[in-house]
């Protein structure tokens, strides 16, 4: 059971904005070696994009692999990091694109393993 002290320990909440950061860093540069290190190697892993629905770390990885290199770059906003207890997390951001109107949305559910903090579930979607 989580109690209201266990919600955004300092050094938990540290290590979660470190983690979706580097992700982040790793998102925009398209650095595929990265983002494949931050997502759990799990065939239960889920990503549900904008234009896809990704079910396993094959099918995220094969996305990865193919989607385009360019265009990358946005500005985030109204980030919002929660951490429960000392292994999980949610991380829920929005996000724009120079040119754009619209508005994406991106939510990440965050494990911490004993190997590292890992994406163990992803929806991004985009409004008009």
């Amino acid at each position: 059971m989580i109690h209201l002290d266990d919600i955004n320990r300092p050094l938990v909440l540290a290590e979660v904005t470190a983690a979706f950061y580097r992700y982040e860093e790793a998102l925009v540069s398209n650095d595929v070696e990265v983002l494949d290190e931050l997502f759990w190697h799990d065939a239960r892993t889920v990503r549900l994009g904008a234009g896809e629905n990704l079910y396993g770390i094959e099918a995220i990885r094969d996305f990865r692999a193919t989607r385009p290199a360019t265009g990358l770059q946005r500005e985030l906003r109204n980030t919002v990091i929660t951490t429960f207890g000392e292994d999980y997390a949610v991380c829920s951001t929005e996000f724009t694109r120079a040119g754009g109107d619209r508005i994406g949305r991106q939510q990440q559910t965050w494990v911490r393993f004993p190997y590292g903090w890992r994406i163990v579930a992803a929806q991004v979607s985009v409004m008009s």
